[in-house]
């Protein structure tokens, strides 16, 4: 498979922020979001093709029990299974993040970190089979919701998407500032914090951004 980059940094979004971990990104991504900040993973041969022994044998160059198989976006690689199979094998806590394009049944993983699209990311269309993707993700794995927010007009579609995927529990919806910059993030923040008190899920910070000012490999 073909792995953008393998990096030991600090959790930045969702419930599991702040612990250090391993992150796999695994390159290839079919959407073209325009907020994207890892648009260097989108082409499938952006990176080096890698086994899964090899990656396992680079993951275990660290003494870290939490990984992240990050993208592009990883639900779309068939190696998948085999990948977090392997990584649970030697004992390790598995994040696997995704948009939530697509459902792969009965992969070895303890936390799906799911951000759908909004319009804000000026995907062109929203297709029903991501709604039903999103739905079985719920059903089947351990699951965090993280929404970007870019304007106070996006909480209602977030509450319209919620409605159309259905059996959510909205202790898991978190709302994360759109922000490729500490300046973006401090500037938006407050805003995503309001909309967060009137909805009543959870503010979701970006500690990466606030940490290395979206620079990249840290």
């Amino acid at each position: 498979m073909v792995i953008n980059e393998i990096i030991y940094s600090i959790q930045g979004e969702g419930v599991l922020a702040g612990f250090p971990s391993v992150f796999i990104r695994i390159a290839s991504c079919p959407l073209r979001c325009e907020w994207c900040d890892t648009k260097y993973a989108w082409d499938p041969g952006a990176g080096v093709d890698l086994s899964v022994a090899q990656i396992i044998d680079k993951v275990g160059q660290w003494d870290c029990r939490f990984t992240v198989i990050t993208g592009g976006e990883p639900m779309t690689n068939p190696q998948l299974p085999e990948l977090a199979s392997a990584l649970k094998k030697i004992g390790k806590h598995i994040t696997i993040e995704t948009a939530g394009i697509k459902f792969v049944p009965d992969l070895a993983c303890d936390l799906m970190s799911i951000s759908p699209k909004l319009s804000n990311s000026a995907q062109i269309e929203k297709r029903s089979d991501h709604f039903s993707a999103i739905r079985q993700l719920v059903s089947h794995y351990p699951y965090q919701l993280k929404f970007v927010v870019d304007s106070p007009d996006d909480l209602s579609e977030i509450q319209k998407t919620l409605g159309q995927i259905g059996n959510v529990n909205p202790a898991k919806v978190m709302l994360m500032p759109q922000a490729k910059t500490r300046e973006e993030l401090i500037a938006k923040s407050p805003m995503v914090a309001d909309l967060c008190k009137q909805a009543s899920f959870a503010f979701c910070n970006r500690l990466h951004i606030q940490l290395w000012d979206g620079k990249r490999g840290v």
